[in-house]
């Protein structure tokens, strides 16, 4: 049997970047025990689970599509760097870093799993997000966001202090049934 091969959809993309740190704080969420823990070295099938979580309804593809060696060489890159959440123990979202040159980080992954959405956690992982970025010294830190993004997205940058730069419409390829098989079977 034939997987179903999903039809592309297309995508308005927005650069955002912020070239001061944010002045904002936010308490930590009550009633809910979390812990950010950076990760070193992870292993791939980890990170392959928390990016389907985090990102399958978004429609985040492209680091399930690479090969073992290219996601490796990626995320075990020193300029690179991963943070997951945990809520209630069990992880519940991650933020992915990346140093780009001219002192430029990149907030290349952000997101929270379905289970951890209403908790009130987003703004405040943000703002984490945020503060681990800015404490690598850059000169700006960019995100890209696109219309497919969780509704609030773009507002919620912008919240934080992000401007557009630019914007450009992308066509997303959605993953198919046979490569969420794939991905399954290397778990």
């Amino acid at each position: 049997m034939q997987g179903s091969n999903p039809a592309a959809i297309s995508a308005h993309v927005t650069e955002l970047e912020m070239t001061s740190p944010p002045k904002q704080s936010l308490p930590m969420p009550v009633n809910i025990h979390t812990a950010i823990l950076r990760v070193f070295d992870i292993p791939l099938a980890y990170y392959r689970f928390l990016y389907l979580r985090v990102g399958r309804r978004w429609h985040w593809a492209d680091r399930l599509r690479m090969s073992d060696e290219e996601l490796a060489a990626l995320l075990h890159d020193k300029r690179t760097t991963l943070t997951v959440l945990y809520v209630n123990g069990a992880p519940a979202g991650f933020f992915e870093l990346q140093q780009q040159e001219d002192d430029v980080i990149e907030i290349t992954h952000f997101g929270l799993m379905e289970h951890a959405l209403g908790l009130g956690l987003g703004k405040w992982f943000l703002l984490q997000t945020l503060l681990a970025a800015w404490a690598m010294d850059p000169r700006k830190v960019t995100v890209t966001t696109n219309n497919l993004d969780h509704p609030r997205a773009l507002q919620l940058y912008q919240q934080f202090g992000f401007s557009p730069v630019a914007t450009r419409e992308a066509v997303i390829k959605p993953l198919a049934d046979d490569e969420l098989l794939a991905f399954a079977k290397k778990l």
